[in-house]
């Protein structure tokens, strides 16, 4: 009999439906409209969790809390933890997942696949500047050690904030402009940005592009990872052309 789980990670959910489990229940911010929903990656549900009677529940040190993954694993639940901070990180935690719930390995993410995809698409030796907001009032973008700045460097692309362990640096868009950006990409997600905000991005930044971009493609990692590196090339690629 498969595995029962409760994904408490929307892009773990989207994942695991693709390899085929048994997912009985997600949070609110899934997009799985015909699953159960138990609360949100912040605020879940205990008691639903536990009344779902998983055999698994999948959550991610970046978007749960530790509280509520030491309640539920004190009330007798298996928690499996998988928080990729590269892409590199992607193909075991896919295959971690599926391992733990006998579910096949999907290609390219086995692991004797996932080094070759990777060799395919290196990180170029040179990057340029990009700024990608991620929150306002403050501003906050991505750092470094993100699985996003990771995704945009095998484009080609390196966040403008290169140092520092804050992996959500606070920032202003004074500072951002110094800093000299290239390109600004503004994701779907985890902000809702508008017509009114990509306005005063571009009046902050002059000439400099201000592109939307589809935040899933960005931030969430898993079986979408090799799709979404293709169409944020194909985004990317369209906006800026030879900048």
């Amino acid at each position: 009999m498969a595995a029962r789980v409760v994904s408490l990670v929307p892009s773990v959910t989207e994942t695991l439906r693709a390899l085929g489990a048994d997912v009985v229940a997600c949070t609110r911010f899934c997009e799985q409209p015909d699953l159960p929903t138990v609360g949100g990656t912040k605020d879940p549900d205990l008691a639903a969790i536990i009344g779902a009677r998983p055999d698994v529940v999948v959550m991610n040190d970046e978007e749960n809390r530790r509280v509520d993954a030491e309640a539920l694993a004190a009330a007798g639940l298996a928690v499996h933890d998988c928080s990729p901070r590269t892409v590199a990180d992607v193909g075991p935690a896919v295959a971690g997942m599926a391992e733990r719930l006998g579910l096949a390995v999907p290609a390219p993410f086995g692991l004797d696949e996932w080094p070759a995809w990777l060799d395919r698409h290196p990180e170029p030796p040179q990057a340029r500047a990009v700024f990608v907001p991620i929150w306002r009032r403050p501003w906050m973008s991505i750092g470094p050690a993100t699985y996003g700045a990771s995704l945009l460097r095998r484009l080609g692309w390196r966040t403008v904030f290169t140092h520092g362990s804050d992996r959500y640096p606070s920032t202003t868009l004074e500072e951002v402009a110094a800093r000299h950006p290239a390109l600004v990409l503004v994701p779907s997600e985890p902000y809702p940005f508008r017509d009114r905000h990509r306005a005063e991005l571009t009046e902050a930044f002059g000439s400099v592009p201000v592109v939307p971009v589809d935040g899933r493609d960005l931030f969430w990692w898993g079986i979408r990872t090799p799709g979404a590196l293709r169409r944020l090339e194909a985004v990317l690629g369209g906006a800026v052309g030879d900048l």
